[in-house]
């Protein structure tokens, strides 16, 4: 059984940066994506950025280009998502899924999520 686990959410002021991590646990990943995905009230779930988990191929949103870094740590079986210069815009969940495609993704399996709010 598939789990994943965020954390490192938070409030932060605009302008600031926090770091998400996923723990990810019951298979294994080589041959998947990984990556992140948010989804504000009232919003449709958007894509953030993935991962080749067997690779280095890096995928992110237009939206988040630039300010975002995604990196998994193979033998930790942990993914970490990076993100400075947080705008209003940016606060949602996040949550850290599974994928076995990113154009368009496709996601297999993802975690609970966890809340950035990034006040003005």
């Amino acid at each position: 059984q598939v789990q994943l686990v965020e954390s490192g959410g938070g409030l932060v002021q605009a302008g600031g940066s926090l770091r998400l991590s996923c723990a990810a646990s019951g298979r294994t990943f080589s041959n998947y994506y990984m990556g992140w995905f948010r989804q504000a009230p009232g919003k449709e779930r958007e894509f953030v950025a993935a991962i080749v988990w067997s690779g280095s191929t890096t995928y992110y949103a237009d939206s988040v280009k630039g300010r975002f870094t995604i990196s998994r740590d193979i033998a930790e079986n942990t993914m970490y998502l990076q993100m400075n210069s947080l705008k209003p815009d940016d606060t949602a969940v996040y949550h850290c899924a599974v994928l076995r495609e990113v154009r368009p993704p496709k996601y297999n399996y993802w975690g609970q999520g966890t809340q950035v709010t990034v006040s003005s």
